[in-house]
């Protein structure tokens, strides 16, 4: 009886107009979910190995959603994940370590999502990549300031981003009409093998991302500080159902990538290993259309969650130096410094996805940075007063967070030690 009134309880919030206006922060952390690096492992999964690798989709989905939520959770009880870690370390040499490698770790998300956008343009506009890597620069800055003023709608225009994003695929499935009974059969059913295992481990290692966790607390602490969503409780549970609806949305464009890609390049026996390749196969397959909305959609997964991982960038310099510069200005000095090793990389005639390699090894190492501390403070009585979390979710935690730091610490193994890329 008490389920079912919680499930009352909350289908009732639907109707609450507070909802609505605090809805915006889970589609901006969403697209972290769906950025360039996603894209890549999504892709090879689909065009491997079939509808097999769904299911880690699905896994990889659910295992992100609690933890973004307890990242919420942190930002109702008043905390930022940044600021937190701060005050518990104390030390500064130990706050300007903790500082320096969160930086690198924004770093290596941005250059995956910066990657996206240059070979974008390389696809829409036919601009060379040398010269796309100088304009998307430009990219976020003017996203920025023009909403600098009005955070609500840097939030709306993320339904713009994801709407193209999906709306996308939503086409894409539609022409390469997947078999809905194998989508549906690998969706529940595990199958893994060990040619497949390595694109498994990509797939969940790319999910999880480190400055996902920092920023949704900043955001949700910001966001109901000169607002009145009424009690914690209530407000939990707002950021329960952004939290669950935009992180379903990314699932299903996860999904639908993995699936186009099956349809569409698996059954045409046709190896796809980066995103220009899937664009160009495309068009013999579907028409040009069809790749048009596939880079359409591609600039839009860029773009957008290169504005989250400015955000991230923002929170964590907020929380752990208590230093401000404008949200532009930190920009600007990010991408410069992506900048050189894509050019490096074009200039070499390396093909400039390659480095998502080097950039998810990064991401497998520092991925404990928030992890960890998330678990441990959200678990805090002291800290979290009434919204501590409950037994069995601190369990459901702990048991999602060794699943992956295992699979990232097998990726680490597999690209370090045995030469193996993704």
């Amino acid at each position: 009886m008490e389920f079912f009134q919680k499930f009352i309880d909350y289908f009732k919030v639907f109707s609450d107009r507070k909802l609505l206006s605090f809805m915006g922060s889970g589609l901006i952390v969403s697209v972290a979910y769906m950025d360039p690096g996603n894209w890549g492992t999504d892709i090879s999964g689909g065009a491997s190995f079939n509808y097999d690798l769904l299911w880690v989709v699905w896994l990889a989905s659910g295992m992100a959603m609690l933890f973004q939520y307890l990242s919420g959770k942190l930002g109702i009880a008043g905390y930022s994940l940044p600021e937190l870690v701060k005050e518990k370390l104390k030390k500064k040499w130990l706050v300007l370590g903790y500082w320096i490698l969160a930086e690198v770790a924004i770093l290596a998300t941005d250059l995956a999502e910066f990657l996206g956008i240059v070979v974008a343009l390389n696809l829409l506009f036919g601009i060379p990549l040398l010269w796309g890597t100088y304009i998307a620069v430009a990219d976020v800055l003017i996203i920025i300031l023009l909403t600098q003023k009005r955070f609500r709608t840097l939030e709306q225009s993320f339904i713009i981003f994801v709407s193209i994003i999906g709306l996308g695929y939503v086409y894409e499935l539609f022409i390469s009409k997947p078999d809905m009974s194998s989508v549906l059969f690998h969706s529940v059913k595990p199958i893994l093998t060990k040619e497949s295992a390595l694109v498994a481990v990509g797939i969940i290692g790319a999910t999880v991302m480190p400055h996902a966790l920092f920023v949704h607390s900043w955001l949700i602490k910001n966001k109901i500080i000169n607002s009145n969503f009424g009690s914690k409780f209530k407000t939990l549970k707002y950021h329960l159902i952004d939290n669950v609806v935009s992180l379903t949305i990314a699932a299903c464009i996860n999904a639908a990538i993995i699936i186009m890609s099956a349809a569409a390049f698996y059954r045409a026996g046709i190896e796809v290993a980066t995103l220009d390749q899937a664009y160009k196969t495309l068009i013999p397959l579907f028409g040009n259309f069809a790749a048009l909305v596939f880079a359409l959609a591609l600039l839009s997964a860029g773009v957008s969650s290169s504005v989250t991982g400015t955000l991230a960038g923002q929170s964590v310099m907020d929380g752990l130096t208590g230093f401000r510069i404008s949200v532009w200005v930190r920009r600007l000095i990010t991408r410069f410094i992506n900048v050189i090793p894509v050019t490096i990389a074009v200039l070499l005639g390396i093909e400039p996805l390659r480095i998502l390699i080097l950039s998810q090894v990064a991401l497998s190492l520092l991925i404990p940075l928030p992890l960890i501390p998330l678990i441990m403070y959200t678990a805090d009585k002291n800290i979290m007063k009434e919204l501590v979390n409950k037994k069995i979710t601190n369990v459901f935690a702990v048991v999602f967070a060794l699943v992956i730091l295992g699979f990232n610490g097998y990726l680490l193994y597999q690209v370090l030690f045995q030469g193996v890329g993704i």
